[in-house]
């Protein structure tokens, strides 16, 4: 029997991700070390793969990798453990000039700030001390001794030393993970394909890669743009005067990693230990205009231009990822809020129950722009329809956005004609408003080099074209005017509606070297075979090119009915057109199609 795959019901789809939701948040002991090792791993992944092209074996490049991080790691730790002590002890002696910052607001009376201010220096003056009364000191305290000494003194230390010796067990368990993840990458990917099945290679395989690439390029790209910013900023903030310079260039070094907000999370430690240290405002406005002038440079212009590849979701799903991530994990997960959603984003794209994952997370598009394009049109916005053109034509050729948005959308407009939903008015509306872009574009002088220099004729080619259908047809054929190299060829456009009889004496009288039809389904395959086998059975050495653009799910069947008709070339695209023209014109020059459609 054939096998049938599973189709799954979304609310066992959304019941499935619940179950596994609940699993991280109990299991968080278990999986967050994990989670890090896995982080470190990518961030370490490129720094192994260099040193592996060096000529360096994978033992002695993981062993190498893991002395230098950690020990850099346990040094920058040891630093910033006492700073952060250095900075507990001092913290109570900052009252002083805090209260003296609150007074130096001068603001009105009765106002929001002025509440503000009077409770804050409540805060401050009346906060409720922990101390024992004198009373209380002076009273004999009563010490009850159960079992020996040496259980009471463990009793008396454990809340002491549990915590130390769980943190360091958890570091020695993430260290020996990153080390074994390291040395194992290839096995462990082997491992993933097998769990998955061999029935899934190529999609495991690309899923797999591409979550790998994506967010160790990313991780890594990351790291070295903070820790620039971290010594750039830690730096000038010691320049400044402003205490435990290296504790905050660190701090924006991890923080950073959070994206959009994490930068502003760690200013505000450095401006509220400037506002409570310093005797004057110079240092706090100092550290303020440091920061809001180096995050908007290294966040609008250097990482746009280092970043060949971002992590794969959109901003608001990354938001949205931080606050989940967090509420699941605490102070880890919104560390991993950034790779653990790549990852997800990734994995969903190549799993079809996922889909909707995938779409919520991701940074592509949601809407073509051709369908963005005929979106505009439907609400009567010519300008806004034009936008979309012009934004196309900043990143790709004037053919392309032909081919991909402006096609199309006539297809839209034709089909909806034809079901009922678009009235008459909307439709010349879309025709009228599609033509005068065209018109307005401006194309350069020259053409490609691929046809231009393969033609070396002086004469200009005459070329007849007729619309097959309607002025959706006439507006096409206009585009592929356009593209057309002027020098070369001298294009002639019949009036959309023209008889056969009409197109026929108009072709005998006219002699031209070629004749083009031009239709976007739906209508016009009917008119483009008769017209087609007329004019070759009248003139059997006249070149026919037939446009069949905008609906290519046809067009192979299409394509045999045309051929068999006597059409010398039949095409899917504008640029397929274009080249056709070009190789009937000339059949010695060998031109490679730049478009096709399997």
């Amino acid at each position: 029997m054939p096998h049938k795959s599973l189709k799954l019901s979304p609310l066992v789809v959304v019941g499935t991700l619940m179950l596994i939701v609940a699993s991280m948040y109990w299991a968080r002991p278990v999986l967050i070390p994990v989670a890090l090792a896995m982080l470190l791993t990518f961030l370490l992944s490129p720094a192994d793969s260099a040193l592996q092209r060096l000529g360096l074996g994978r033992a002695v490049s993981v062993a190498l990798l893991a002395v230098i991080a950690f020990s850099l790691i346990g040094f920058i730790g040891w630093a910033i453990s006492l700073q952060v002590k250095e900075f507990a002890h001092n913290l109570p002696g900052y009252q002083g000039n805090i209260e003296k910052r609150i007074e130096d607001l001068q603001v009105g009376q009765g106002t929001t700030l002025d509440k503000v201010r009077i409770e804050f220096k409540q805060l401050i003056g009346d906060a409720p001390t922990n101390a024992p009364s004198a009373e209380q000191a002076r009273r004999p305290v009563l010490v009850t001794v159960q079992g020996d000494r040496f259980s009471s003194g463990i009793w008396q230390f454990s809340p002491m030393v549990r915590p130390l010796l769980e943190s360091l067990f958890y570091i020695l368990l993430v260290a020996t993970l990153v080390i074994f993840m390291l040395l194992e990458r290839d096995e462990l990917r082997n491992r993933a394909i097998r769990l998955l099945g061999y029935g899934r290679l190529s999609l495991t395989t690309q899923a797999l890669d591409e979550a790998g690439q994506r967010v160790s390029r990313y991780l890594f790209a990351q790291f070295i743009v903070n820790a620039c910013l971290g010594v750039v900023i830690g730096l000038g903030l010691f320049l400044l005067g402003v205490p435990y310079a290296l504790l905050w260039g660190f701090l924006i070094l991890i923080l950073r990693f959070v994206p959009y907000i994490g930068i502003w999370i760690a200013a505000i430690f450095p401006i509220a230990v400037s506002l409570a240290t310093s005797s004057t405002w110079w240092q706090p406005l100092s550290v303020i205009a440091m920061f809001a002038v180096l995050e908007p440079v290294v966040g609008m212009v250097i990482e746009p231009m280092l970043f060949s590849q971002s992590a794969g979701t959109s901003k608001l799903a990354m938001l949205i990822a931080i606050a989940f991530w967090t509420w699941l994990w605490g102070p880890v997960g919104l560390l991993l809020a950034t790779p653990l959603t790549a990852c997800v984003a990734v994995v969903a794209k190549y799993v079809p129950q996922l889909e909707f994952v995938a779409m919520l997370l991701g940074d592509e598009p949601m809407m073509q722009a051709s369908v963005a394009y005929y979106k505009w049109l439907l609400a009567m916005d010519q300008d806004e329809a034009e936008a979309i053109v012009e934004e196309q034509l900043r990143t790709h050729p004037v053919e392309h956005v032909f081919d991909e948005v402006l096609i199309p959308a006539l297809h839209y407009a034709k089909r909806d004609s034809r079901l009922g939903s678009l009235t008459k008015d909307e439709q010349e509306f879309i025709y009228k408003s599609t033509r005068e872009i065209i018109e307005r574009i401006s194309l350069p002088a020259t053409h490609p080099p691929s046809v231009s220099e393969a033609v070396t004729s002086v004469d200009k080619i005459r070329i007849l074209a007729w619309p097959a259908h309607d002025e959706g047809d006439a507006i096409a054929l206009l585009m592929l005017q356009q593209i057309l190299d002027p020098t070369r060829y001298e294009m002639e456009i019949s009036a959309a509606g023209n008889r056969l009889s009409e197109i026929l004496r108009e072709v005998e009288r006219k002699t031209p070297a070629l004749f083009c039809v031009g239709y976007i389904p739906t209508g016009g395959l009917s008119a483009s075979q008769h017209v087609t086998k007329l004019l070759h059975a009248r003139l059997p050495e006249l070149a026919i090119v037939v446009g069949h653009w905008g609906l290519h799910e046809k067009i192979h069947t299409n394509r045999e009915t045309l051929l068999a008709a006597g059409a010398t070339h039949v095409a899917a695209t504008l640029i397929e057109t274009r080249d056709q023209i070009a190789q009937a014109m000339h059949p010695h020059v060998k031109l490679q199609p730049e478009s096709t459609v399997s």
